[in-house]
């Protein structure tokens, strides 16, 4: 009996880890923040945040809904949802009463958010330029160069950047083929490639850049960019100020969303800037060729003043 008492504690334990496994470290550190939040509310009023029900979620749906995007409420659903999970809990998130809390909810504030701006070709170009003329060392400029040249052109993540390692970086004749082992698409860590050709504008190819990058930093293995996601954005906000743009109206995602806007705004197909993004479904990447089509197949084209 003691034998299968032990048995029992050591599966339910192996299971924890690997509920905790599934998700990356960023993903749940990020799920246990909104949890928190939530175990503040409930705390406050004299509610039980686990296990919890659908009545208190809604109510507290309904206190973040006054200072909060409706966006940030789907995600803090999704983020208890998980915890509740992970503890062995079932929550049902698709109750009535949450499901017309958030319909009333979205109607009286709407879903509509502010994105922050794609740094597109100009604002590129804008950029590197001004990263040559910034008073720094010679390293510094190339590894800023890189990340951003690299970033825009390959339609990365941040936290797909700052974990590229040098054996997941191939040259080949075309230009360069970037192995990404995880991303946030990609949970179970099936991987993709993604394949960045040589650009004719020697100074603005991302190829080039990277490779000198580690050729002059002796790079031979570990990460290419010793640096944290927060870094990339700090970066990048950086060099959009000094190019004279607002960088509150820019971020870490602005090369990401730069890329897509940018390929599809030339005539790229769909599938394709889903190939290099690694977006799963068509709603995000649609949202940036609506954008990049704005004044392309504006009604307006076809009237002559």
């Amino acid at each position: 009996m003691n034998e299968l008492v032990t048995d029992i504690k050591s599966l339910e334990l192996e299971t924890l880890k690997n509920l905790k496994n599934s998700k990356a470290a960023n993903t749940l550190r990020a799920y246990q923040a909104d949890f928190k939040d939530f175990s503040r509310f409930c705390a406050k009023n004299g509610l039980s945040s686990m296990p919890t029900e659908p009545k208190i979620l809604s109510l507290y749906l309904t206190y973040l809904s006054a200072t909060s995007k409706f966006s940030t409420l789907k995600r803090r659903i999704a983020s208890i949802s998980v915890i509740h999970k992970m503890k062995g809990y079932y929550l049902d998130t698709k109750h009535p009463i949450i499901m017309e809390n958030l319909h009333g909810i979205k109607r009286v504030k709407g879903s509509n958010q502010k994105a922050k701006k794609p740094i597109l070709i100009n604002e590129l170009k804008t950029i590197i330029n001004i990263i040559d003329k910034v008073k720094q060392s010679e390293n510094r400029k190339l590894r800023d160069r890189t990340i951003i040249l690299l970033g825009f052109s390959g339609g990365f993540r941040r936290s797909e950047l700052v974990n590229i390692e040098y054996d997941d970086v191939e040259f080949v004749s075309e230009g360069v083929k970037i192995f990404i082992k995880r991303s946030k698409t990609d949970q179970s860590g099936e991987g993709m490639t993604k394949a960045i050709p040589y650009f004719e504008n020697k100074l603005f190819c991302p190829v080039l850049s990277l490779k000198n990058w580690i050729h002059n930093l002796q790079i031979k293995s570990g990460k290419i960019f010793n640096i944290s996601d927060k870094s990339i954005a700090l970066i990048i906000k950086k060099y959009v100020s000094l190019s004279g743009l607002d960088p509150n109206r820019y971020a870490g995602h602005s090369l990401r969303s730069g890329f897509a806007t940018s390929t599809a705004e030339s005539g790229a197909e769909e599938r394709n800037i889903m190939a290099m993004t690694g977006h799963k479904t068509t709603q995000m990447v649609r949202r940036y060729i609506k954008e990049a089509n704005l004044f392309k197949n504006n009604a307006l084209n076809k009237v002559k003043f």
